[in-house]
């Protein structure tokens, strides 16, 4: 299994993240993936990618909530760092548009993510985007910038710009929506096992396991039956299960497809 999403390299693991990461291969997964969060974050994060070669692997990019009226100067050291040849980042992110709780720099986080997702068209790496309370405008950004979901409109064949809408939690409509740009992937983490979730549902009627890479979001989003502690990569098998059910396929199947989705999606793990 693969783990798309994960904060490993966060304060909450420093006291015993070398036992957080052997139950993760305990439990299966020999791929994590980690979307970076801000300039300080980067650090640890490629830190701990060097000490886990083949194991872990790092994300670049300016998540939303952490973008301040200093955005366009972190963005350009991010990218700095992103142009460097041989860089070790598979992928922008996590980059995207949040306005739950402040929309002081609404234009800003607007500015910032048309930014990054340049930097995918540009580089060839797929995308790790966060959505809350951001729907239309994240679908708005992407019609603007990717009209027919590749990097070259004007070549036939040209490669798709792709990625993932990480923690997807949506209606239905709004999964048909974010599908309909080919080369996205829905991440589905720990709130799919969630009683009241209707999540479960709109997966079974709109969609297709061929389009869902597995993901925790750790710390954050534990699964039932961790719901309300620290979340870790680990209990990603909670999650796997609970497509396993929805889909009425065994957990292998589950664990076959989200992989071959995962390795499409970010190639340069493969």
């Amino acid at each position: 299994m693969i783990d798309t999403h994960s904060h490993i390299y966060d304060e909450a693991f420093d006291a015993d993240r070398s036992e957080v990461l052997a139950r993760a291969r305990d439990a299966g997964i020999n791929k994590v993936f980690l979307p970076n969060i801000n300039a300080d974050t980067l650090n640890p994060m490629l830190s701990l990618c060097r000490d886990n070669p083949g194991f872990c692997y790092p994300m670049l990019g300016l998540h939303p909530e952490d973008v301040r009226d200093d955005w366009s100067c972190c963005l350009d050291e991010m990218e700095t760092q992103l142009s460097a040849p041989s860089n070790p980042f598979i992928a922008i992110g996590e980059v995207g548009l949040d306005f739950y709780w402040d929309q002081t720099f609404r234009d800003q986080q607007l500015q910032a993510f048309r930014r990054q997702v340049l930097w995918a068209v540009r580089y060839g790496l797929p995308l790790m985007i966060h959505s809350r309370d951001a729907h239309r405008d994240i679908v708005e950004v992407l019609t603007e910038l990717l009209p027919d979901g590749r990097t070259d409109s004007g070549a036939e064949g040209g490669m798709l710009v792709r990625g993932v809408f990480h923690c997807f939690g949506g209606t239905a409509d709004e999964a048909a929506e974010l599908l309909s740009f080919p080369g996205f992937m829905l991440g589905i983490g720990g709130v799919v096992t969630y009683k009241n979730s209707r999540l479960p549902e709109v997966l079974r009627t709109t969609v297709p396991l061929s389009r869902i890479v597995l993901e925790t979001d750790s710390p954050y989003l534990a699964p039932v039956p961790h719901r309300g502690r620290r979340n870790e990569t680990a209990y990603i098998c909670h999650v796997a299960q609970r497509l396993a059910d929805i889909y009425e396929v065994s957990v292998q199947k589950v664990t076959q497809i989200t992989t071959q989705n995962a390795l499409k999606t970010f190639d340069k793990a493969a």
